[in-house]
């Protein structure tokens, strides 16, 4: 489908998608400080964004071979230009929520190209990881810069859209036309693997759920709970994003070496651990503690699970649902997070988060279980230089 070249590409792609979810805690925060609007308002918008989002995966999963990576990518990025870009110029309430809703789409669409290119690769995880430490290092520049440029809700909004301006060059170097199709025995015109995937994307959207759940009211938690200083809330919060880094480059580094089912149910175990510790935090130790392992684990986790659903077809179907499926989980977790603090209590919340993410483990490990991965190389039947990569089921 793409045309020969480095996967950078797509790791500018994935870098582009899902910036949007990683400034949601800044965006939002900043729509409520910068516009006449509500704090439930604001998460309103964050998650309508989300959705968009969410709502484009699911509808061109199956799409980006037909219309062609590049029209579909330079889509995208025009209509996360064009959405973000004028949400950050106008102070129109109504007008900023229809370019949240716009952009979202656009971050939608430029991820399901990039989901679909990197499961078409011979390895997605090592693609995968490097499309996650670069929008956690442009995610943590993002939130080291935009306290200085003064207040109000456009910084963040223009960050996203300059970001889709930058990648546009990039698309040059995907493929401009659909590529032949794929021998039926390869990859079939319905989706493989039916029963793991709607297991992973039934998971997911809870998986999702639980971490943004927490990481919609960390702040609160530090400053309400543990008495910091929002000084010391933010520099917990750096270097947990710091943290994040280092797992990427440990989960880059590891590979397939542990296979995928243990750093995905062990991990996420891990992180249920993470989640209870945090939430009960009365002091900077404990508060620091878990915020900062957990931001150390979960992009690592998240890295298997991408990696995961594009075994499951080499067309990146699944990757696209998948993802998509874990957008809507994003998108609920802040106002999952707040409804179960302000009627259980912080440290209640935690544990509930916590339960949930070690059942939500087993499906997870089961689906990881199953698969086993054997890559196939192949000659393409119209351009020789290029490889398919085929999944055998265990």
């Amino acid at each position: 489908m793409f045309a020969r070249t480095t996967p950078w590409p797509l790791v500018a792609l994935f870098t582009a998608g899902y910036l949007a979810p990683y400034l949601l805690p800044t965006t939002v925060g900043r729509l409520e400080s910068g516009l006449p609007i509500s704090a439930t308002e604001a998460g309103a918008i964050g998650s309508a964004l989300l959705l968009s989002s969410a709502a484009a995966g699911f509808l061109l999963a199956s799409r980006v071979d037909r219309v062609g990576p590049r029209a579909l990518a330079r889509a995208g990025l025009l209509l996360a230009v064009l959405g973000y870009g004028g949400a950050a110029l106008t102070t129109h309430v109504p007008a900023v929520v229809a370019g949240a809703i716009i952009g979202g789409f656009g971050s939608g669409t430029v991820t399901a190209v990039a989901a679909t290119g990197i499961a078409a690769m011979r390895d997605p995880h090592r693609i995968t990881t490097l499309g996650l430490l670069g929008v956690s290092a442009l995610a943590g520049a993002v939130y080291l810069t935009v306290p200085h440029l003064g207040p109000g809700h456009a910084q963040p909004l223009a960050a996203i859209a300059l970001t889709a301006l930058a990648v546009w060059p990039l698309t040059a170097r995907l493929s401009p036309r659909t590529a032949p199709a794929l021998p039926r025995t390869a990859t079939g015109s319905r989706l493989p693997h039916l029963r793991s995937g709607l297991l992973l994307a039934a998971a997911m959207p809870c998986w999702s759920a639980a971490q943004n759940s927490l990481w919609g009211v960390s702040g609160r938690i530090g400053l309400t709970q543990a008495h910091l200083s929002e000084v010391t809330v933010g520099v917990v919060f750096a270097v947990a994003l710091g943290a994040g880094l280092l797992g990427v480059v440990g989960a880059g580094a590891l590979g397939p070496r542990l296979g995928q089912a243990l750093p995905i149910g062990l991990g996420t175990a891990l992180i249920a651990g993470c989640i209870a510790l945090s939430a009960s935090a009365t002091d900077l130790t404990t508060f620091a503690s878990g915020e900062i392992a957990w931001n150390l684990l979960y992009p690592v986790v998240l890295s298997y699970v991408i990696g995961l659903a594009a075994a499951l077809d080499p067309r990146g179907r699944w990757a696209v649902l998948v993802g998509s499926a874990s957008s809507l989980g994003t998108a609920v977790g802040p106002m999952t997070g707040s409804l179960l603090s302000a009627r259980a209590g912080f440290p209640a919340m935690g544990t509930v988060l916590a339960v949930g993410l070690l059942a939500v483990a087993v499906p997870l490990t089961a689906v990881a279980l199953r698969r086993r991965t054997t890559t196939v190389t192949t000659t393409h039947p119209a351009r020789t230089d290029e490889t398919v990569r085929l999944d055998v089921a265990a």
